[in-house]
Formats: structure tokens, sequence, C-alpha cells
């Protein structure tokens, strides 16, 4: 009996102690869905006032009482603004820049990781040490270059610059070292040599670090502002962010037809991420723990 009693007092405790944790799963779980509501606020107010009228902007209501379809329509109708242009510049530069970014750093972290040469680790540190570098002190004579080859108020300006970074040849570098050299060596047995190597041994491996950088890189320079403010003078080659500028000061108090602007500039940030999110943890979670 006595043994009775204490394995009923046993199982009370633990059954006590799984309520416990589970109510404090439950509040760290409403604190978190609070917390993410709280963030949301400014892009729900931001889609919302693309819906509404000019004259509802400055009411308190946050839900539109006359929803106004056509401010969508309205903002590549607007014969000042050439908004499907800036939308398409926007997608071509962020879409060549992450394909190049993600290649130059693959190539260039298969070769500080994977083979050796006199002075591989030296220069691998001066080049990360460019990480250390304000980007505006960069802009000077990346601009200079710019304009010695010719290439300011084009697309070659923007994208060129931005194909190569040291932050993503680090980060794929640590991923790769991450992969057996067994592999490599397995493969140059078979007859393969190092750029088929880097091609089909070490880049299907190393796509979850791939991922992750091409979505960080595509944000980055989707959003990108003081750049092209510098680099483009045609107003048919803006991108996005210096379009938006010149569409506030343009349209003046239009503030539906601007979040209505907006709102469609965000669209394929959040597409990239909602598809490619899995891939974008696994590829932090990998590199968290394997780095």
């Amino acid at each position: 009996m006595p043994k009775t009693k204490h394995n009923q007092s046993v199982q009370g405790a633990g059954k006590q102690g799984f309520a416990v944790n589970l109510f404090r799963l439950n509040l760290y779980h409403w604190l978190l869905a609070a917390l993410s509501f709280t963030l949301s606020l400014p892009f729900l107010w931001m889609v919302l006032t693309s819906f509404k009228p000019l004259r509802e902007v400055g009411l308190d209501n946050w839900w539109p009482i006359d929803f106004q379809w056509s401010n969508y329509s309205r903002v590549f109708d607007l014969p000042s603004m050439q908004f499907g242009r800036w939308y398409w510049n926007s997608i071509l530069v962020s879409a060549w820049v992450t394909v190049l970014t993600v290649l130059t750093s693959a190539m260039a972290a298969f070769s500080f990781s994977r083979l050796e040469w006199p002075g591989r680790n030296r220069l691998f540190l001066m080049y990360l040490g460019t990480t250390m570098l304000p980007g505006l002190v960069m802009m000077i004579p990346s601009y200079q270059i710019m304009i010695q080859m010719g290439l300011v108020n084009s697309y070659l300006g923007l994208i060129i610059p931005a194909a190569f970074s040291a932050f993503g040849t680090f980060m794929l570098r640590q991923f790769m070292l991450t992969i057996p050299r067994s592999l490599d060596e397995a493969a140059e047995i078979d007859g393969a040599s190092k750029w088929q190597v880097f091609w089909e041994v070490v880049m299907p491996l190393a796509r979850p670090g791939m991922v992750t950088l091409g979505i960080l890189t595509f944000m980055g320079t989707y959003q990108s502002f003081f750049w092209p403010l510098v680099m483009l003078k045609t107003t048919a080659r803006y991108t996005l962010p210096i379009g938006l500028l010149f569409f506030d000061s343009e349209q003046g108090q239009e503030t539906s037809l601007l979040m209505a602007a907006v709102t469609m500039a965000v669209v394929p940030m959040l597409i990239v991420f909602v598809l490619l999110q899995k891939q974008l943890v696994k590829g932090i979670q990998l590199g968290g723990v394997k780095g």
C-alpha cells in the first residue's frame, strides 16, 4: 500500500508538472502572437490605407468606409509615373545580382575552402576585412570606377559592383568546410576535374547555404536605395525605392496611392520569403550547428 501511494503521488506530481509546462508553453505562444500582431500593425495600416479614398486618409478609422479598388490601377495610369517600368527594373537588377552573387561567392568559397594554394588564408582574411569598411566609404571609389568604365546610369552599373560579396564568400566557405573532403577525393579518383567536383559534388550539398544567401541578397538588393540614387540619372531606369521617392514628391498628398504603390512593391519580397522560408530556416540552422 505505501508503494502504491508513492506511485500515485509521483504520477500526480508528473501530471501537475506537465500542466505547468503546458501553461508556460501556451503563455509563450500568446506572448509571441501578441508581439507578432503588434509588429504587423504598420503593414496592416499600409494595406488598409491603400484602399481608402483621399478624404478618409486623415480620419481615425482603420477600415475603409468606401473601398477604392481603383487605387492600384491608378498607380499604373499616372502620366508622370512609370511604376510598371520601375517594378521591372527592380526585379531585373535584383535577380541578376542574386544569381551572380551566389555564383561568384560559391566559386570563391570553393577556392578558399577546398583548394590548396600559397597565401590562401591571408588573402581570405584581407578579403573578409573589407566587410569592416562602411558602405558609404566604398561608394566613392566604386562610383569613380563606374565613371571610368562608362557604366553610370546603366543596369550594369547597378549589377556589377553588387555581384561580389565578401559576406557571401565567408558564409559559403564556412558551409563548405563542413562537407567531407572524402567526397572530393572519391570524385577525383573517378576522373572528375576540379570544376566537376565543384559543380556536381559541392554545389548540390551546399544548396541550403546558397538559398539562404540568395534570399538575403535579393531582399537587400531589391530595397537598396543609396547606390541606385547615385548611379541613376534617367527616370526610365529608376528602381522602386528611387521611383517611390519621386512618386511622393510628384503626387504631393496622394497618400492612398503611395500606400498602394508601396504595397505592390512589397509583394515580391513576400513571395520570395514564403516560397523559400523552409530553405532559409534550414540554411541558418545548418550554418549555426555546423559552422
